[in-house]
């Protein structure tokens, strides 16, 4: 055995039964339900009790500023970006699920549900535009959506825990 098989044998190339994968898929998560449209989620829990004062207006220019952000990249490259993402996303589908490609079958998995915070995003925040909320009305909109994004975390991870699971399984048998 040289050092390429020893290597190869040490680090498992293959997606689903590397450890690695699943560390990513955690952090990605966290991370995104840590950050509701791009601010941490800690200083929405300090704004809301505190009640007023400057915890609640760095909170409010936060998502202010976030807002016009995201819907200012939505105006400007929205189509562009929707179009590189559906190609993207169909790419990884057809070489996952059509020619067995374990690799796309797991960024598939990463990146649509991802696609759908992201148009979560841009709803919530043309929402918060409009709405233009204060105080508990900010924070009731701010719940809402880190909920529905932690559902679609929740449902991400256990659909691609069990496709991982039968991919091993399926792969075991084969060799």
């Amino acid at each position: 055995m040289d050092w390429y098989e020893s290597v190869f044998e040490l680090i498992d190339m293959r997606s689903f039964s590397n450890l690695w994968f699943w560390i990513a898929l955690a952090v990605l998560w966290s991370s995104v339900s840590h950050w509701v449209l791009g601010v941490p989620w800690d200083m929405v829990l300090r704004a809301r009790k505190e009640g007023e004062g400057e915890a609640v207006e760095d909170l409010q220019a936060m998502v202010r500023i976030n807002v016009n952000r995201i819907l200012y990249i939505a105006g400007q490259s929205g189509l562009l970006i929707t179009g590189f993402a559906c190609f993207a996303l169909t790419m990884m589908a057809i070489l996952g699920f059509f020619y067995r490609n374990e690799f796309a079958q797991a960024l598939f998995l990463l990146g649509f549900p991802m696609s759908i915070v992201g148009l979560l995003s841009v709803a919530t925040a043309r929402k918060i535009r409009v709405e233009e909320p204060a105080g508990e009305a900010l924070y009731k909109r701010l719940v809402k959506h880190r909920i529905i994004t932690q559902g679609i975390g929740m449902l991400s991870i256990f659909v691609t825990a069990i496709w991982g699971m039968l991919q091993n399984m399926t792969a075991s048998v084969l060799f």
